[in-house]
């Protein structure tokens, strides 16, 4: 009784529209009150305060004011002119272009929608303008924004990990597989789109040794981040701040193209967005108190357990329900509730927590271009003016592309893994 009230009560505040972090602590609160009145609510204060007294937490606002900067200071130009010299001349090459730029971004900034406004905003109107079809160009850079939160860094793969009290690190390693897997399927997937439909590739391409010089600050940003983590010489949160230091002499006096002002409105937007994900996330992790003094997960275990030990059938029913979930709710909020209740169950069934870090992560990246919420459709229907249901009706291969990706993920553990062996 105690989980099915306090699970009702959270999605039907969310449902109405409340923010994340209003709706868990409620949901917290009202479920304190009614079943375990000797409790104090100071309780919910204590803790929220407490979660976000962490180190590793401070790497998520330093990310995003690096990404802002990234975006700001001609860096995505040049890394669209580094794929435009690799790509631009096979068909459906402004395509090709835009996802693998994507994923040059996803390199730096960690975010989806914050990859989506800084390629789609200059591939969206070219695209368009060479003659491919509206809703098409719209998709595929809604698509590829995806890769954001794949590739290390990601913002969603540092809040799991403070959740799931996991390797950041070992998350970041585990990502690059994925990542590059969903790179390979949305470009395999335009390049088939555009060839059926006739979309061709530019006659004429910058040449790659003068992008790849043009670029080279730009590509020892990821550099920066992952080589000082995995050799020890940075935490994230430390690669973090160098990341922006390097960022301000790159855009300012490199490529002067970054002004104070710039400098300051990245600052503010990174600010106010990680005021709503900490907001967020203390609450959260109240909530999280509060399951484990009811054992809810353990609860929650035992019911799945006694309907089926069948691990291929437990996954495929978690998969449909992050899918599903992913289509109304942010990537970082449902990482934030879902961890503490399901990672028992997976880790009980034999799976790892990075993988499951994985899984989850990516489950919810297809969220992010499924309607109704679909942030990344959002983003880049803003751009480009296209209605939501017409990007979502051209994004569908994508999606299928997708959501084959994720049942490699789920299903060999070694897509996750491999990798972090190596490194160690």
């Amino acid at each position: 009784m105690v989980a099915i009230f306090l699970l009702t009560t959270l999605f039907a505040f969310l449902l109405s529209g409340f923010p994340i972090g209003i709706s868990t602590g409620i949901a917290t609160a009202l479920s304190m009150i009614i079943f375990t009145p000797d409790i104090p609510l100071q309780l919910i204060a204590q803790k929220a305060i407490t979660a976000l007294e962490s180190f590793p937490l401070l790497a998520i606002p330093f990310f995003m004011f690096a990404g802002n900067l990234m975006g700001s200071g001609g860096i995505s130009r040049r890394l669209i002119d580094l794929a435009d010299s690799l790509v631009g001349t096979i068909a459906g090459g402004l395509a090709l272009i835009t996802t693998l730029a994507s994923a040059f971004f996803a390199a730096i900034s960690g975010s989806a929608p914050a990859t989506v406004s800084a390629i789609g905003s200059i591939m969206i109107p070219e695209m368009k303008k060479r003659g491919y079809k509206p809703s098409f160009s719209t998709a595929v850079a809604a698509c590829s924004g995806t890769i954001g939160v794949l590739i290390p860094p990601s913002i969603p793969f540092v809040v799991y990990s403070v959740v799931a009290r996991t390797s950041i690190g070992d998350m970041f390693i585990a990502g690059i597989i994925p990542g590059l897997l969903f790179t390979a399927a949305i470009m395999i997937t335009g390049y088939i789109i555009s060839k059926k439909r006739g979309y061709v590739g530019k006659e004429e391409t910058i040449a790659f040794p003068k992008a790849l010089k043009e670029s080279s600050w730009a590509l020892m940003v990821p550099i920066l981040i992952l080589g000082g983590i995995y050799t020890g010489i940075f935490t994230p949160t430390e690669a973090a701040v160098a990341a922006i230091f390097y960022c301000i002499v790159i855009g300012k006096f490199i490529y002067k193209e970054l002004t104070y002002r710039d400098i300051f409105e990245c600052a503010k937007s990174a600010a106010t967005l990680n005021g709503i994900t900490m907001y967020g996330m203390g609450f959260a992790m109240a909530f999280g108190v509060f399951l484990a003094l009811e054992m809810i997960p353990q609860l929650l275990l035992a019911q799945v357990m006694y309907a089926t030990t069948n691990k291929i059938i437990i996954l495929l029913i978690l998969n449909v329900f992050f899918l599903c979930l992913g289509c109304f709710m942010d990537n970082i909020a449902a990482t934030i509730i879902l961890t503490p209740i399901l990672l028992p169950l997976v880790t009980s069934i034999g799976m790892s927590p990075i993988q499951f870090g994985i899984l989850l992560t990516v489950n919810l990246a297809v969220g992010f271009v499924t309607p109704p919420v679909g942030c990344n459709l959002n983003v880049a229907s803003a751009i480009s003016k296209e209605p939501i249901h017409v990007i979502a009706k051209e994004a569908m291969p994508f999606m299928l592309a997708m959501i084959f990706c994720l049942m490699l993920v789920t299903f060999v553990p070694e897509v996750s893994l491999a990798l972090i062996g190596i490194f160690r």
